[in-house]
């Protein structure tokens, strides 16, 4: 019989293929990690290489694995793919996959417990498309593990959670014609801002 094609959460069994993989310690307090692994077929500049991208608390990362897991399978089950399941040891990853748990990962790393739920149904709202190009933005920036305080990487925590803590600057316009005086600046929210293109 064979070897099979893939395996985990469809990561190829192909020497050297580019994917990802989840370090999963025995010691049930220990902190997660995500890496990346180019292997030959991935970036020119970093072939034969293995980044760290991201390390999430183990309480953390407990409340967002089913979420993420049930999503995978879902879409390998159409594939024709066999389920994954989140084991100690280190699990792999499709490339594709990765970059998508990498996503919400980064934007639980910041969140309160109470918050990941919220991040997590809006992470699952979104596309894969969405969740691709979130990670290319923040990997460009921000994607070692050490940079969990740069610019894209704390945005997705803005984005994903529900935003009601968040407050931005007061921002006052200045005055002109018709503009009533003792009018009182408006706080702004970081979702109003996103709806009018101010970030």
């Amino acid at each position: 019989m064979s070897a099979p094609a893939h395996i985990d959460f469809g990561a190829p069994t192909a020497y050297g293929a580019h994917h990802f993989h989840v370090v999963i310690p025995d010691a049930p307090r220990q902190a997660v990690e995500i890496h990346e692994d180019f292997g030959f077929e991935g970036d020119a500049s970093k072939r034969e290489t293995t980044e760290c991208r991201v390390v999430l608390a183990r309480e953390l990362w407990t409340k967002i694995r089913d979420d993420a897991r049930r999503d995978f399978n879902a879409r390998l089950k159409l594939k024709k793919l066999g389920a994954g399941a989140w084991v100690n040891g280190k699990v792999k990853l499709d490339r594709f996959l990765g970059k998508e748990l990498c996503v919400l990962a980064w934007a639980s790393e910041h969140a309160s417990l109470d918050e990941l739920p919220i991040i997590s149904r809006k992470w699952l709202a979104l596309r894969p498309e969405e969740r691709w190009w979130l990670y290319s933005k923040t990997a460009s920036e921000a994607g070692a593990a050490n940079q969990t305080m740069r610019g894209w990487r704390k945005a997705l925590y803005c984005a994903l959670s529900d935003g009601e803590s968040i407050k931005l600057s007061v921002k006052v316009k200045p005055k002109g014609k018709g503009q009533g005086k003792g009018k009182k600046p408006e706080s702004q929210e970081l979702f109003t801002f996103l709806e009018k293109g101010a970030i």
